[in-house]
């Protein structure tokens, strides 16, 4: 897409924050070419993102949420109302199960697919996060400067997460960073820097539907961020006539035309009860109250980012000594707009998840990379290349150490790939922090970026699938599998129902209680192929009830762990009717 403004021109309109060319390492000035770098960060973001995605299990609990209630979406055929099982799930838009339904139907699997299959929206919203963030760096900055805000996006810890979860915030940023791009082009022609005259309707286009898109995957959170963004731009300049280059009456309308029909439909299959519950309930209850145990104080997310934006924050403390003097600067201006207010909302919204603050990545990434090669440079002093070393290297050494640390915890030995590339991912860490220390900020990209792809190959791709013990529903639907006696048993489970259980066992799993898995293997028919599951806490009851049911059992096997919420040992029990199974 084309809107940005000429390398030739960053030095007059972007107050000197051009990358020096003498000042940039080797591998910056080769890959940070106008058609090459989109290429790089492609080629970064899948060797990021991919590592884990089809090893890793799914992870408790949101993920299998989203996914059970897409795979009953196939299903049933019912593609407008959502539901986990029986219970209606109205706490999101349809966007995302939709997305998710998509390749469902593209693999071929159809609904006993894989968890990787419905994480594959994610992986594509992620990669598109990181090239959507080049590009709307782009409105301002030269190709190198640009990668550079691509690179802190597609390297930082939370957004590896979100990529390989089925769930929201990946697809969401992509659309957040679509609108912000196209939305710092609209104000650029507003303000008539190096931009062609006339109604840009392509860009108009993007913005619009960008915007429309990330209602229907995460309801007013987009919404939020460039409205606060618009508000904070008119504030700073004290300008307001250039919003009307946004069409706002015919951009308002082509939005309400393409979330209504969903909305309408929700509603008219809920009678209304999904407004209710989704904001209502989830959406100023998270306002209001700490929902699920997350609240927390003010300024939790400032320090939560200081390891989720990983590696971005040591060089975004290097990069503010370059502020003075330039906070007027167009990519300064539109990238504190972005970042500031909607930081502030985060801090003052009661409920507090780490990946909550996701969609001002991009904006500090552009921040930072504008500033960081900026063309004269004021020297950090020694207090401040120290701090940013450390918040480098602090979040680097944890990480290595969480390797060898979690499965000593766990009581396994470590993946003995996953601990050596951890140790090795130490040794680019520190390259990193020479240059870091000797106020070198861009010559320290190039070991952070290795670093951070060693840390994403290590952790996601040997080390996470080998910590057995946390992977629990995979090992005990194995299991049932292995000693049911047929392909497709019904099974019950008491004191054990972690949503990643129930994809896994299928949407007909009972979630009941000791007295009702009893009741369920005592009810079951000679031609019946039942199993239930109990968690060690419930048995005494479980067998009180089957012996006053004169029920005999067959204990089949045991399955032991620790959960990953809450750090719960369980001990659970994979019982037959007696007679019954596979021996």
């Amino acid at each position: 897409m084309s809107g940005s403004v000429p390398s030739s021109a960053i030095a007059e309109n972007s107050a000197g924050l051009r990358t020096e060319p003498d000042r940039r390492p080797l591998w910056l000035r080769i890959a940070g070419r106008r058609l090459l770098a989109p290429v790089i960060l492609l080629a970064l973001a899948l060797a990021m993102i991919v590592p884990g995605v089809f090893q890793v299990p799914p992870l408790d609990r949101d993920e299998p949420r989203f996914a059970q209630a897409t795979k009953q979406m196939v299903e049933s055929g019912d593609y407008v109302d959502i539901r986990f099982q029986d219970e209606p799930r109205h706490k999101k838009p349809v966007g995302i199960y939709w997305l998710q339904s998509a390749a469902v139907a593209a693999s071929g699997k159809g609904a006993d697919a894989p968890i990787w299959v419905y994480r594959l929206p994610s992986q594509v919203g992620a990669v598109l996060a990181v090239i959507l963030t080049y590009w709307a760096a782009r409105a301002f900055l030269p190709p190198s400067a640009a990668l550079l805000a691509g690179l802190f996006t597609a390297l930082a810890i939370i957004l590896g997460v979100e990529a390989r979860l089925a769930k929201t915030d990946a697809v969401l940023l992509a659309c957040i960073v679509a609108s912000q791009g196209a939305l710092a082009r609209l104000w650029l022609k507003a303000q008539e820097i190096n931009l062609p005259r006339g109604r840009p309707w392509p860009i108009l286009f993007l913005f619009w539907t960008s915007l429309s898109a990330s209602i229907l995957i995460k309801g007013p959170v987009g919404l939020m961020v460039v409205g606060l963004t618009i508000a904070a731009l008119s504030a700073a300049t004290r300008k307001l006539g250039w919003i009307r280059t946004l069409a706002p009456l015919p951009g308002i309308l082509y939005l309400l035309l393409l979330v209504s029909p969903w909305f309408v439909a929700i509603w008219i299959a809920t009678d209304g009860q999904f407004f209710q519950e989704a904001v209502g309930k989830d959406f100023v209850g998270k306002l209001a109250t700490g929902q699920e145990s997350h609240g927390a104080p003010p300024l939790t997310h400032l320090a939560a980012m200081l390891g989720t934006f990983w590696p971005l924050p040591g060089f975004l403390l290097l990069a503010f000594t370059q502020l003075k003097g330039r906070l007027m600067s167009p990519p300064v201006l539109f990238a504190l707009c972005w970042a500031l207010p909607s930081w502030v909302v985060f801090e003052l919204v009661a409920t507090k998840l780490p990946h909550y603050t996701l969609p001002i990545l991009p904006a500090l990434a552009i921040l930072a990379a504008a500033l960081v090669g900026a063309e004269t440079r004021r020297p950090a002093g020694k207090a401040l290349r120290w701090a940013a070393s450390v918040l480098y290297f602090v979040p680097a050494a944890v990480l290595a150490a969480a390797a060898i640390a979690a499965p000593v915890h766990l009581g396994i030995w470590p993946s003995p790939p996953g601990a050596v590339i951890a140790l090795l991912s130490l040794v680019f860490s520190l390259a990193a922090v020479r240059y870091l220390l000797r106020d070198k900020p861009l010559a320290a990209t190039g070991p952070a970026i290795l670093a951070s792809l060693l840390i994403a190959a290590g952790t996601w791709g040997f080390t996470m699938p080998s910590l057995s013990p946390i992977w629990i529903s995979p090992r005990l639907a194995e299991t049932v599998r292995q000693t049911a006696g047929c392909t497709d048993p019904e099974v019950a489970t008491a004191g054990f129902s972690e949503p990643s259980y129930v994809f896994l066992q299928g949407t007909g799993t009972l979630l009941s209680t000791a007295e009702g898995a009893a009741t369920f293997l005592a009810e079951a028919a000679p031609a019946d192929c039942r199993v239930a599951v109990i968690d060690m806490r419930q048995e005494p009851r479980f067998k009180e009830e089957a012996s006053a049911a004169g029920l005999g059992l067959r204990e089949a096997a045991r399955v032991q762990g620790l959960n990953i919420n809450g750090g719960r040992k369980l001990d659970i029990g994979v019982y037959l009717k007696e007679g019954t199974g596979r021996d």
